[in-house]
């Protein structure tokens, strides 16, 4: 019997299962190792290059609003109590309100830190200032951001690239399924599917990221340079190590005491999306992956479609601390330094402007302008320092913002009894893997371990 036995066993070969996305992110790598290179040594081709890095942002960021859509009907319409839905999204804005305070204090205890620099304006940077503050007027104040929030139909949100419209109108559309009762599971049911083709479409665009890393970086370093690296080298490497205190100190902390979890398990599941946001130097294009990987991880369906696309607009950690400490550097780097009163009056302003200004191109510079526009137009020309390196200090500002908005997503959800606690450890163990060849959430890779075949 025991010789059957050892015939069966031998009639089996072991072969290791490889997941193929592992090259995918690889590429990304070895793509941004040669944007810089190229970027360094031919700078006008590094600046050419600009529209690769340009359209893959523009495919990402074309899901965006179905994935949103799709993520928070489903999430809204599996609630029976609508109650519950608006305690999430109570407890989220009183979260990111409380977490831009953190970040506030933060920034200005490393700000007036800082070394002061004696930099000087050129006349090319004079009026870079003015500028800038001029598009954060035309972007309009409280009531304009409120107003854009109402799409023009009910069908546009979903083509106008807006995140808070996308947001809007899928709570309406979730209650209304909500309130159909049984009548409404048919429309979840074809949600559902369209939001699997969603994702899948997602993942065949995720294949042109290298193409896309390469074009983006290779277009910041022609543009920025080294010289203008090595000038404002103080103000960077003060704000990389005031993003990495709050990251680690701050976030880090509440994620332990109040989801008994560590940062550094979550850092290393979102690792990819980390990856993505500094090759392409843009946040949005690990919003939809996002998505995906909380709901994967065990938060809830609805907890993840509410918290996720508001954090994008309001959680703004990482712009907290840049519109911090560029405030201060500009006044002290001119010979003018604002006194504690004057640094929180504007910083809070700004704060609030941000959120206003959230879907606009370049916000956190932009809004940068207009605070000092209405506040201290004395040092408007001073922007211009920064312009320079903004491209760099915005890859640093937007990791804040996402890592942010990953610990802000399984705190609420842990606070609101949405999280599924099992499932979340067992996916930080990587027993559970994100697939990323689909990227439905609702879908688990093989393990990577062994996987038995048969040998004819």
């Amino acid at each position: 019997m025991s010789t059957g036995a050892q015939n069966q066993s031998s009639a089996v070969s072991v072969v290791k299962k490889r997941d193929r996305t592992h090259f995918l992110y690889i590429a990304v790598i070895v793509a941004v190792a040669l944007g810089i290179a190229v970027g360094l040594l031919f700078p006008e081709v590094g600046k050419e290059l600009k529209p690769l890095g340009t359209g893959f942002v523009a495919l990402v960021k074309m899901m965006i609003a179905p994935i949103i859509f799709c993520t928070i009907v489903l999430g809204i319409g599996s609630v029976r109590a609508a109650a519950q839905v608006g305690r999430v999204g109570g407890t989220a804005l009183l979260y990111f309100l409380v977490m831009s305070g953190f970040a506030l204090v933060i920034g200005l205890v490393v700000g007036n830190l800082l070394p002061v620099t004696d930099l000087q304006l050129t006349d090319d940077l004079r009026g870079e200032g003015a500028k800038l503050a001029e598009k954060a007027h035309e972007s309009g104040g409280t009531t304009d951001f409120l107003l854009g929030i109402i799409p023009t139909t009910l069908f546009s949100a979903l083509t106008a690239g807006s995140v808070l419209q996308a947001l809007f109108v899928a709570l309406l559309v979730g209650f209304a399924i909500q309130a159909l009762g049984e009548a409404g599971q048919v429309a979840l049911r074809a949600i559902e599917t369209i939001k699997k083709v969603v994702f899948k479409v997602l993942a065949m665009v995720m294949w042109v990221a290298p193409i896309g890393a390469f074009g983006a970086i290779a277009a910041v370093v022609g543009e920025t340079g080294v010289d203008a690296l090595k000038a404002l080298a103080t103000v960077m490497i003060g704000f990389y190590v005031t993003c990495a205190l709050f990251i680690f100190i701050v976030l880090g902390l509440l994620l332990r005491v109040v989801a008994k979890l560590s940062i550094f398990k979550v850092l290393r599941y979102v690792a990819r999306e980390l990856l993505l946001i500094v090759s392409t130097s843009s946040s949005e294009t690990a919003l939809p992956r996002l998505i995906a990987k909380m709901e994967h991880a065990g938060v809830h369906k609805s907890t993840v479609g509410i918290t996720v696309p508001t954090g994008y607009s309001f959680n703004l950690d990482g712009t907290a601390i840049y519109l911090t400490m560029a405030s201060l550097f500009i006044a002290n780097s001119l010979g003018t330094p604002l006194s504690i009163g004057e640094q929180i009056s504007l910083l809070v302003f700004m704060v609030i402007a941000s959120k206003g200004a959230a879907g606009v191109s370049g916000a956190g510079l932009a809004t940068l302008a207009g605070g000092l526009a209405s506040h201290k137009p004395a040092l408007l020309d001073g922007v211009g320092l920064i312009v320079g390196i903004d491209r760099f200090m915005s890859e640093a500002r937007a990791i804040t913002n996402f890592i942010g908005n990953t610990v802000g997503t399984l705190v609420i959800a842990t606070w609101s009894r949405t999280l599924d606690r099992e499932q979340l450890t067992e996916v930080l163990a990587g027993r559970r893997p994100f697939d990323e060849t689909s990227m439905d959430p609702t879908h688990h890779a093989p393990a990577p371990a062994e996987v038995r075949v048969p040998v004819p």
